[in-house]
């Protein structure tokens, strides 16, 4: 493609594109003129720490040699319908399932995490001849129409009226339970036998999945308490429910090993996952399915399908992914770095503003509040896209751009998910960075000017 000048990408791009989440008229967004690792560069020249891994995908960072390599031989990678069996798709799957839970034997190719999360939905009601799918309030799936019916949280609503058999039960929020618990093991109990109830009242013989972000991640990095994900398994084989465990953003190394599910003592029925996959250097996403779900389809058509099913220059990029991972340690990486990333984040606790942080390998989230007494948010639940007429945290993300911070937030939780490759003295600069602005914060919008509080 020709090249363009900043301005007329600017201008094509106003005129032309429609940017997801936004009010059109409100787009402005910066280009990249140059990426390496973990920084880029704006058409200004100034450099961003990308602290979010563009959308918690680029875990190897930006402009990765090898993968910059791979794509300079794409000529040679001949193109094929999933029908056909190929190299890559062949070498990815073995991969995948080298590196997945024991019980976990085959991968259906997607194009991204939502139709991956779509697919698995079909698989389960296929597998068990049932309709209903559990999932969690303050949970995040996907855009799509099955996705979005999946999803707890309010970019749901656009896809409602949704699909029958949908049922939504509590993730542990132990933050802002009102309820106070003795330990974590008193909360778990209190969650599951909620969970009971709700999945005797629904009717078991009619409850196909559980659907369950081991981590909850745009949602506030919501670590769950011990024994929970296992008491979950327990109940989903008391009942013949699968168990479908959303790996889109946990997947491939991001909270310190290779899948999430890895940190605790269970095995999920199938596993859908993403953005990791490739780091982002292709759209390419799937089901890891079980064997016993594998062997299902041993002797019943799977009816599901897509057009780019393993495609090839898709799966080659994943295989090079998959080959840095172990060549770099990144995953080892990961959780040693994750380590200084937690003391900078216990640290932030003494700010007024600072209500709580949760963090697990390079996968973390603050949240910021008003009150650390009353633990008043800064944007109550559900006053995302819009909706937030003060705006204190579109201001916050705003200053840690302009000090050169680059990430998101999602109600009054910012995410810290910078790329894998990161080192601790990077992560430090970092942090510094995110203290001053929190200095900035206090300063210039929350503890001094009250008309902003009360509006």
């Amino acid at each position: 493609m020709k090249s363009m000048d900043i301005s007329q990408i600017k201008q094509e791009n106003k005129q032309y594109v429609l940017h997801s989440w936004s009010k059109q008229k409100n787009v402005d967004p910066k280009t990249i003129s140059k990426a390496e690792g973990v920084f880029f560069w704006d058409e200004t020249d100034k450099k961003y720490i990308d602290m979010c891994s563009q959308l918690v995908y680029l875990n190897v960072g930006h402009q990765h040699p090898k993968l910059l390599e791979e794509f300079k031989h794409i000529g040679e990678i001949p193109l094929a319908a999933p029908g056909f069996a190929t190299a890559s798709k062949a070498a990815l799957a073995r991969k995948i399932i080298e590196a997945a839970p024991a019980n976990m034997a085959k991968v259906f190719f997607t194009s991204g995490g939502a139709e991956s999360n779509d697919h698995a939905i079909k698989m389960a009601r296929m597998v068990t001849g049932r309709y209903k799918v559990f999932s969690r309030y303050r949970s995040y799936h996907g855009a799509t129409f099955g996705a979005g019916n999946l999803t707890g949280e309010s970019r749901r609503f656009e896809a409602e009226p949704g699909i029958p058999g949908f049922i939504k039960f509590d993730t542990p929020y132990l933050y802002r339970e009102v309820v106070d618990f003795s330990s974590e093991e008193e909360a778990t109990q209190f969650y599951l036998a909620r969970l009971k109830n709700q999945l005797l009242y629904e009717g078991p013989q009619s409850i196909a999945a559980v659907f369950i972000e081991p981590i909850p991640g745009s949602n506030g990095v919501l670590i769950p308490p011990k024994g929970y994900l296992e008491g979950v398994r327990a109940l989903c084989d008391e009942f013949g429910i699968l168990m479908i465990c959303d790996e889109v953003m946990t997947g491939f190394g991001r909270t310190g090993k290779m899948f999430a599910v890895d940190h605790f003592n269970f095995e999920p029925d199938m596993i859908t996952f993403a953005k990791g996959v490739t780091s982002g250097y292709a759209p390419l996403g799937g089901v890891i399915v079980s064997d016993k779900v594998a062997n299902y389809f041993d002797d019943h058509v799977l009816m599901t399908g897509l057009t780019y099913s393993g495609h090839t220059v898709c799966t080659q990029i994943g295989c090079t992914t998959l080959d840095i991972y172990q060549e770099e340690n990144l995953i080892e990486h990961a959780a040693k770095v994750g380590e200084q990333l937690a003391k900078r984040l216990e640290q932030l606790l003494s700010f007024n503003s600072v209500g709580n942080v949760r963090h697990i390998g390079l996968f973390a989230a603050i949240e910021l509040v008003k009150d650390k007494t009353t633990k008043q948010p800064i944007i109550e639940y559900g006053m995302d896209y819009g909706k937030d007429k003060v705006g204190l945290m579109s201001k916050f993300i705003s200053l840690l751009s302009e000090n050169g911070f680059y990430t998101y937030s999602h109600e009054s939780s910012v995410i810290i998910a910078p790329p894998l490759v990161i080192t601790e003295h990077q992560l430090n600069e970092a942090m510094d960075l995110f203290e001053k602005t929190l200095i900035q914060f206090e300063q210039q919008y929350l503890f001094t000017d009250q008309t902003l509080l009360t509006k």
